[in-house]
Parts: C-alpha cells; structure tokens; sequence
C-alpha cells in the first residue's frame, strides 16, 4: 500500500496544472511543475498540500480575488478528497484580508472536501464572527457546510491545533450541535459526536447533561449521544453507563480468563479468551471490553480500551468469548519490548491484568 502522500504525487501535479491552464491562459505549465516537485520525496503528507499552495500563490495572479475566482473555475474538474483540500489551504494562508469573501469561498470548496483546518485560521483570528457564520452553515441545505459547522470548531480537530477557548467553555459551540442533532446524514453525525466526545475529555458533566437531555429525540440523535460518550464510556463513567442501561452487577461473574500467547513478536497476535456468566434471575444489559496496557518509551506502561460487544446476557447464562488483538505495525502506533498486560472489562470493571511479553 502506498504511502498517504503519494496522493500528491507527478501525476497530481501534471493533472492540476493542466486544468488550471485551462482557466488562467498565463498559467506556466513547465514552470509550476518544477517549482512544485523540488524535493518532493524529502516532504511528507502535508507538508506537501502546504508546498502546493505556496507554489500556486508564485503562479497564479498577485490579486487574492481573482486568484480564488480561478480556483472556483478549476476544483469542479478536479478528484474530491484528500488533495482537494489545498483549495481552502490557499485561502487560510493568504485570505484574512478578505474575512467574508475567505469565509464564502471555504463553504464552496468544503463541497469538494473539506475547509475543516483552514476554518480554524479564521476562528483564531475572529472567533465571534465566525462562529456567528458557521451557526448558519449548520442549516445549509447542502450536508458538506453543515458538517463543517461541527467539524471545524471541533475543540481538538486531529492534526490541527486546540481551540482553546472551546475547551475551556463548550458552550460556544453547543448551539451548532444542538441544530445538528437530528441530522439525516450520517457524515454530519459523525461529526457532532466527535465534538461531543472531544468536549467529553474536559467535561464529562456536560456531555452527561446532554446525554440527559437529548436522549430519546430521534435514532439519529441516539446514536450521536452513544458514539458521543465512547470515551466516558471507555473510561468506565458510571453515571454515562446507566444512562445507557449499562450497570454493574455481582451476578455477572468473569471466569478462565487467560492468555494463549504469552510471548509474541510484533506482527503477530495476542490471542486470549475468557467466560462471562449471568448466574442471576433477569437478563442483563451487558458491554465487555478490554484493555492493553502497552509499554511505552520511557518504561511506563499506557492503558488503551477496545471495545469487543454489548448485548444482553441472558439470566443463568455464560458465554465462551475468544479474542486476538494484532501487533502488526500501524503508522499511529510505535510497540516496545518488554512485559505488557491485558485486563477485561465489564460493564465498567476491570478485572485484574495477566502479563504477557512482546519480544
């Protein structure tokens, strides 16, 4: 599998200047694909989409506007995704001058990806004013700006910087969530229940009051609240749990739980098992997980929640469950030798950790 910045590879390049040739007649072909490609095995992702838009601004008119006008021309002929977001890169770097007209032309180019980073340019700059935009582009007909009204003032949008001031107080942003709540589209879902759960790790009382409050409007709306609260969940909150009809219980026993592959290698699998038993007289709500407690750099070990299942237990029942978990190498992930250990989790108690070693 090639790596993600090969999106932005000589082909891309050909590709992109060739169509904005077509709407800027003095666009130099020969000479924006030198200028773009010094170097490019040396950059990674995105310092890539960055070099892309800093060589644009060398070869496309001086005047912000009328810049921009030809990049509306060029995106619709171009691929939507990743690489369609150095449209609102160019407009974060170089259109603060212009606050309404920057924030009219990222609503256009999010319809082809996403304006998500380049909004937080302007929320940095003026966050009132642009709140007070994005509060509309959450009723906007069209589902990619209303996803971008919950995605770009996410408190802690991955690979962007914090919004600290949303952290500190939710409520500034809540008004969009709660347009959204109900939401047709699942892409908008999506999205107001990560900033539900971004907001979860300063505040769980919040989040739990919108559990509250909210729970019971719609499926749609249920389902935000569920995906929502995942981390309070993980984290075994047990006000979040009960509101979810999760509860712990001492007629839900753990037995045989126990480890196949005491030592692995990375790339192989932690293979391990265990029984769950409702030796009680109703049935049970049930949600197991379980949990790594990964070695880490310094020594220390991290804990990290996975998820297996939730489902009623029936009364007087047990059931046989047979996990692996993959050491296989993943770019978000670094392992490290040593003893490591694994507990299982039910409904939000943690059973005691067995030992394991990665070689």
């Amino acid at each position: 599998m090639e790596p993600l910045k090969e999106m932005f590879n000589r082909n891309y390049y050909e590709n992109l200047a060739t169509e904005f040739s077509k709407n800027h007649k003095s666009f130099d072909k020969k000479k924006f694909l030198t200028d773009v490609t010094k170097d490019l095995n040396s950059l990674e992702l995105n310092q890539r989409l960055r070099r892309t838009s800093e060589t644009l601004k060398q070869h496309l008119p001086s005047d912000y506007k009328t810049a921009v006008e030809i990049m509306k021309k060029t995106i619709p002929d171009l691929n939507t995704g990743y690489t369609s977001l150095v449209f609102p890169d160019f407009v974060g770097l170089y259109g603060r001058d212009y606050f309404d007209y920057s924030l009219d032309a990222l609503k256009y180019f999010t319809q082809f990806g996403s304006s998500e980073f380049a909004i937080r340019e302007y929320l940095k700059l003026d966050f009132d004013r642009t709140i007070k935009v994005m509060q509309v582009w959450a009723k906007d007909k069209n589902h990619h700006v209303r996803r971008l009204a919950s995605e770009g003032c996410r408190p802690r949008l991955p690979w962007s910087f914090k919004l600290d001031q949303v952290i500190k107080d939710p409520s500034l942003t809540f008004s969009i969530l709660e347009t959204l709540k109900e939401d047709n589209e699942l892409y908008v879902r999506k999205s107001v229940a990560n900033h539900l759960n971004d907001i979860s790790r300063e505040h769980p009382a919040f989040v739990l009051n919108v559990v509250k409050n909210w729970k019971g409007k719609s499926p749609h709306t249920d389902w935000i609240l569920k995906h929502g609260s995942r981390t309070l969940l993980k984290k075994g909150n047990v006000d979040v749990l009960k509101h979810f009809g999760i509860k712990h219980s001492d007629s839900i026993e753990l037995h045989q739980f126990k480890i196949h592959t005491p030592k692995i290698k990375t790339g192989q699998e932690l293979k391990f098992s265990f029984s769950v038993k409702n030796s009680g007289s109703k049935n049970i709500m049930t949600r197991l997980e379980y949990a790594v407690y990964f070695r880490i750099a310094n020594g220390t070990l991290s804990k990290k929640v996975f998820k297996i299942s939730e489902r009623e237990l029936v009364k007087k029942s047990s059931s046989i469950i047979e996990k692996t978990h993959s050491f296989k190498l993943i770019t978000t992930r670094k392992y490290h030798s040593g003893n490591q250990k694994i507990a299982v989790i039910i409904n939000g108690k943690e059973s005691q950790a067995l030992d394991f070693t990665l070689l």
